[in-house]
C-alpha cells in the first residue's frame, strides 16, 4: 500500500520559487515579488485543499489537463484581495457626483446612453456604487436612459457574490443609516442587506484578466467607454506593467471619457498619453479629443458603412517627455510649491473613516458626502503596498474584518498584541475594530495606548479626536484633532501618514482644520 503524501512543509520548499514566477507570469501580481511569506501562507491553504505535499505537487496540479484551469481560478481566488466597500475614497466619489457624472450626463443627453467600467471590481460594491449614484444624479429620468455597467475581476468567487449583491453591514459601513435603508433590503437574520433591484438591474458582471488587454492579438471587445474606474488594482503589478495597462484602458476610451485610479496608483508618464484632471483631493484622467475627421474622399478605407465610433478608437496624441516645469500639473492643490504657496491648505474630500458622524458642512464649503466615521479597510488593514510591506498576521486581521467578522479580527489583533505589545500599530488597529464594534470605552483606550507608544501617531490623534467628538466630549476631541493638525504641519506636505490609507501631511492637516470648524457648528 502506498503512503499518503505528508502536509506542505511550514516554510517555502525547493520549488517554490518557480512556483511564484509562474503565478507572477500568468496574474501579473508582481506586488508578491519581495512577499514569499505572505504567498507561502496563502499557496498553503490551496496545497493543502488538494493534498499536494510540495510546490512541485502542486505544479503538476496545475499542469494537470482535467484539473489544471479550475485550480488556476481557485488559486487566482485565493491570493487577490477583495478589499471592496461602498463609495469607498469619499473623495472620488465627491469628484463623480459633482464633475464627472453630471458632464457625462450633459454631454450624452442626445443619446441618452451610459458605459462605465469597473475594473478589478471584487464582490461588487464600486460598479454598485456608480449605480446608486446614477440614480441619484438622474431621478426619474434614469428610465429614459440606457446606462451600462460592466464589472469584472479574475476572480469567480468575488463574481458570484457580486451578482447576488447580499453585503454585511461591514461593507456599508459607510453609509447613513436613512441611506442604507433605502439602497437596501434588510435580511431576515439582520446579518446582511440586499440591494435593491433597480440597481441591480443597471450592472452585469464578467470574468476578465486585466493582462489580456496587453495581448496585441486581443480584439478591442471592451471599448467606447465614458468612465473607467481601476482602483487599487494597478498596485500589485510591476511598473512598466501599469504603463502599458493605463494606456491600453485609455485607448478603450470615448474621446473625452474619464478615468479614475487608487491614491497610489497616479504616475507623470500617463501624461503622454492620457489628460491630467486635478479635482478637489484627488486626480482624474481623459483622453483627448478625438481628432477632425478626415474630408469623405480622404477617409481610409473602401465601400462598406462607417465604422462606429467606438469600433477603433482614434491613437493617442504623440507621447511628450515629462520634465519638471510639464509636470505642474501633477503638483496636488495642497502640496507646497515653495515660500508662495498658501499658509492654509484648502479643505478636501477624504474617504468616510476620516469624516465625523452627523455634522453639517459650513456654508461655503462643498458637502461631506456619507459621513458615517466607521473604518474603511483602507485604514484599518491596510494593503500591503500603500503603506508597507504586510505582515501575515495584518493581512490576518484584515481578511477577518472585511468578511465582516470584526470580533474575530479584533481577537486576532489581542494575539498579535500578546506576541508583542510595543506595536503602536496594532493597538491602533485594535482601536478602530472596538469602535467599529461599538465598543468606545474599549476603543479609546486602545487609541490611548497607540499613543503612548507613538506620541507622534498623525492617525491616531486624529481618530481619538473623532470618537471623542462624536462622544460629546468636544474639547477633548478639539485637542485631539488639534494635536494631529499641529504635528502634520511640520511635516512636508507630500509625507504620507502612517496607516492613512494613501492621506499626505498637508491633506490630513486640511482634513483637520475642516474637523476643527466642523465641531463648533
Amino acid at each position: 500500500m502506498s503512503a499518503h503524501p505528508g502536509p506542505p512543509s511550514l516554510l517555502p520548499d525547493a520549488a517554490f520559487l518557480e512556483l511564484k514566477g509562474r503565478i507572477i507570469r500568468r496574474t501579473g501580481h508582481f506586488y508578491y515579488q519581495d512577499k514569499d511569506e505572505l504567498l507561502w501562507e496563502r499557496l498553503l491553504r490551496r496545497m493543502r485543499a488538494t493534498a499536494s505535499s510540495s510546490s512541485e505537487a502542486y505544479l503538476r496540479r496545475l499542469d494537470d489537463p482535467a484539473h489544471g484551469e479550475a485550480e488556476w481560478s481557485a488559486l487566482e481566488a485565493e491570493i487577490t484581495i477583495g478589499e471592496t466597500f461602498f463609495f469607498r475614497y469619499a473623495e472620488q466619489f465627491a469628484a463623480l457626483r459633482e464633475r464627472i457624472l453630471p458632464e457625462l450626463i450633459r454631454r450624452n443627453r442626445a443619446t441618452r446612453q451610459l458605459r462605465i467600467w469597473s475594473a478589478g471590481c471584487a464582490t461588487g460594491a464600486e460598479p454598485y456604487s456608480i449605480a446608486i449614484l446614477l440614480h441619484r444624479l438622474l431621478g426619474r429620468e434614469i428610465g429614459d436612459w440606457r446606462c451600462r455597467i460592466l464589472g469584472t475581476d479574475i476572480n469567480e468567487s468575488f463574481l458570484d457574490a457580486a451578482r447576488e449583491a447580499r453585503f454585511s453591514a461591514w461593507a456599508l459601513r459607510s453609509l447613513p443609516a436613512e441611506e442604507r435603508a433605502q439602497d437596501f433590503l434588510p435580511d431576515p437574520s439582520g446579518r446582511s442587506w440586499r440591494l435593491r433591484p433597480p440597481f441591480r438591474s443597471l450592472v452585469r458582471f464578467e470574468r476578465h484578466n486585466l493582462l489580456s488587454l496587453l495581448d496585441p492579438a486581443a480584439p478591442l471587445d471592451l471599448s467606447g467607454f465614458d468612465l473607467i474606474l481601476c482602483r487599487n488594482v494597478l498596485i500589485y503589478f510591476h511598473p512598466d506593467t501599469v504603463a502599458r495597462l493605463v494606456r491600453a484602458m485609455g485607448e478603450r476610451l470615448a474621446p473625452e471619457g474619464w478615468m479614475l485610479l487608487g491614491h497610489a496608483e497616479p504616475n507623470p508618464a500617463f501624461a503622454a498619453f492620457l489628460s491630467v484632471e486635478q479635482l478637489p483631493g484627488t486626480v482624474a484622467y481623459r483622453r483627448r479629443p478625438a481628432a477632425p475627421a478626415l474630408p469623405p474622399q480622404a477617409a481610409p478605407g473602401a465601400g462598406g458603412e462607417e465604422a462606429p465610433a467606438w469600433a477603433a478608437p482614434a491613437p493617442p496624441p504623440a507621447a511628450q517627455p515629462w520634465s519638471p516645469s510639464s509636470g505642474q500639473a501633477w503638483r496636488m492643490p495642497w502640496q507646497s510649491s515653495g515660500p508662495e504657496a498658501p499658509a492654509d491648505p484648502p479643505p478636501l474630500f477624504v474617504p468616510p473613516a476620516w469624516v465625523g458622524a452627523g455634522r453639517a458642512t459650513p456654508p461655503g464649503l462643498p458637502p461631506l458626502p456619507l459621513s458615517l466615521p466607521l473604518p474603511e479597510p483602507g485604514l484599518l488593514i491596510p494593503a500591503g503596498p500603500e503603506v508597507g510591506t504586510e505582515t501575515p498576521a495584518l493581512e490576518r486581521i484584515r481578511r477577518l474584518a472585511n468578511r465582516g467578522e470584526s470580533a474575530a479580527a479584533r481577537a486576532a489583533c489581542a494575539e498579535a498584541i500578546r506576541e508583542d505589545p510595543m506595536q503602536a500599530a496594532m493597538h491602533f488597529y485594535d482601536g478602530l475594530l472596538a469602535r467599529a464594534l461599538g465598543q468606545a470605552a474599549e476603543a479609546e483606550a486602545a487609541l490611548r495606548r497607540a499613543l503612548y507608544l507613538d506620541r507622534n501617531f498623525l492617525a491616531a490623534h486624529y481618530q481619538l479626536g473623532l470618537l471623542l467628538l462624536d462622544l460629546g466630549r468636544r474639547q477633548e476631541g478639539r485637542r485631539a484633532i488639534a494635536t494631529a493638525a499641529r504635528i502634520a504641519r511640520t511635516l512636508p506636505g507630500e509625507t504620507p501618514v502612517e496607516e492613512g490609507d494613501g492621506m499626505t501631511a498637508a491633506n490630513l492637516h486640511a482634513l483637520a482644520r475642516l474637523q476643527l470648524g466642523l465641531s463648533l457648528s
